[in-house]
């Protein structure tokens, strides 16, 4: 009789087992795929012992997201909100070397653009603005600590305009702010960070825009070399 006990049991335990499998791959789906494709560039897949080969090996696991793993998949001690802290925990360094092998990638790109003399290139503030505002950037690649303030500026007597891309030691020089013929002050419309105005305005210019850090070898380059701001052009400038 204890035996037979011990067999349902067992069942049990598979059979909620099975049905865990199940609801987890049928909520990776919901969330992870958009029109027939993985809509995140990976995923983190953490749980305890082998369930998490199970689950991914199992007829319910969706194969179109088997591509996105990141590897190693983790171990977690714990279930429930302190497993899941746990996996972000343990993610963090994995998450950092993905985000360099995209970083590495990226730059590379560029600097393949530069090393052939492409023309579909195109660094420093002033050269990447202009190639933003002709809608020539495709993708824009800004250092994520660059220190530029956008000031926006208009001469109240003759409603010129004029924007200035600054570092915050140019934007102390009084001068800048007056008309240099009469000098009558100018009228400041906005001081912005450029960071922040990029971030709200890029769509506008069509491009996609990617922030790169300096820790890379590629990052660092890019960062002393091109003033940690260019871009990858659609054609050739």
């Amino acid at each position: 009789r204890g035996g037979q006990s011990a067999l349902r049991f067992a069942r049990l335990r598979l059979e909620k087992r099975h049905n865990y499998v199940r609801k987890v791959s049928e909520i990776a789906t919901q969330c992870f795929i958009t029109d027939a494709k993985p809509n995140v560039t990976g995923l983190i897949v953490a749980g305890s012992a082998d369930f998490k080969t199970e689950l991914t090996t199992s007829d319910l696991w969706d194969p179109r997201l088997d591509n996105i793993i990141i590897k190693p998949m983790l171990d977690v001690a714990y279930g429930g909100e302190n497993g899941f802290n746990q996996a972000i925990e343990l993610s963090a360094e994995t998450l950092r070397n993905v985000k360099f092998v995209q970083e590495k990638n990226l730059i590379t790109k560029f600097l393949d653009e530069v090393a052939q003399d492409s023309g579909k290139y195109c660094f420093g503030i002033k050269d990447t603005m202009q190639g933003l505002d002709m809608g020539a950037v495709e993708t824009l690649i800004v250092w994520e600590g660059i220190e530029l303030k956008r000031i926006h500026l208009r001469n109240s007597h003759t409603d010129i305009e004029q924007v200035l891309y600054l570092t915050p030691e140019e934007a102390k020089n009084e001068k800048l702010y007056r008309d240099p013929e009469t000098n009558n002050e100018l009228d400041v419309v906005s001081n912005l960070l450029f960071i922040e105005w990029i971030v709200e305005s890029y769509k506008q210019f069509g491009a996609k825009l990617e922030f790169i850090t300096d820790r890379s070898q590629e990052g660092n380059q890019f960062c002393k070399g091109f003033g940690g701001i260019g871009g990858v052009l659609r054609y050739r400038g």
